[in-house]
């Protein structure tokens, strides 16, 4: 894409916001005038990604290569796609580069995710139901996966330890949907919200997992309690 192509497409979007923001109350005028300063948004518009948080999982990714070409990834939480989007690239699971092994993705999401070539959609599914898992492991080759990721998040309520909690409890479901489809020594990369229950997740992770870090992407606004944990070399528990 041209830069001028690109010039021209970030203005449309800014004068679409600010067309928008007339009718909008302080706090959602608040928000966009966020999303109009903020360049990851931009940048998203000008690389053809669904939302920002695809700068997230591509920052994490070049520094610790989690997603290699060949490889199966399951991306929690999936809507809009935008990590989906990052996940097909690197692990060619839609065939663009024929000299390398092609992997697969497949997404799961309680809403709706519009289709994406070369990634497996199961929306409208809740990842912690024993029908939805059966599903995925058909998708997956040798019914296992190299990677779990998880951008999923609690719709917020407005109370911070609340919604906190609920987050983390879901970040605890991925270690039973691991012990279902990861495969020995893969790797889990799930988003928490920080606070009083944090070192429990962290606890349950390294329990079945080799090592256990805290990421801070530059792309995560540095006013949020948003951080990530990136579990390697799983173990799966003996029965």
């Amino acid at each position: 894409m041209s830069l001028l192509c690109v010039q021209r497409r970030c203005f449309h979007s800014s004068v679409c916001l600010l067309k928008k923001q007339r009718s909008k109350t302080a706090a959602e005028q608040r928000w966009l005038l966020r999303q109009l300063r903020d360049p990851y948004v931009k940048a998203s518009h000008a690389q053809n990604f669904r939302c920002r948080s695809a700068f997230k999982l591509l920052e994490m990714d070049d520094k610790f290569r989690l997603l290699q070409p060949g490889f199966s990834v399951v991306d929690c939480g999936a809507a809009p796609g935008a990590w989906s989007q990052v996940a097909v690239q690197r692990v060619n699971s839609a065939g663009t580069d024929p000299a390398l092994p092609r992997g697969t993705v497949v997404g799961i999401d309680l809403l709706n995710i519009p289709p994406l070539d070369g990634a497996h959609f199961l929306s409208s599914q809740d990842v912690t139901d024993p029908s939805m898992h059966a599903k995925l492991l058909e998708l997956l080759p040798n019914r296992q996966a190299h990677v779990i990721l998880s951008d999923m998040a609690p719709n917020a309520s407005g109370f911070r330890d609340m919604d906190h909690e609920k987050l983390i409890t879901m970040c605890l479901s991925l270690i039973d949907l691991a012990e279902k489809v990861l495969q020995p020594q893969g790797s889990l990369l799930c988003k928490y919200w920080d606070g009083i229950l944090t070192r429990t997740l962290q606890e349950k992770l390294s329990g079945v997992f080799g090592g256990v870090r805290t990421l801070k992407p530059q792309a995560s606004r540095k006013d949020s309690a948003e951080r990530y944990f990136l579990a390697t070399m799983y173990r799966k528990p003996m029965k």
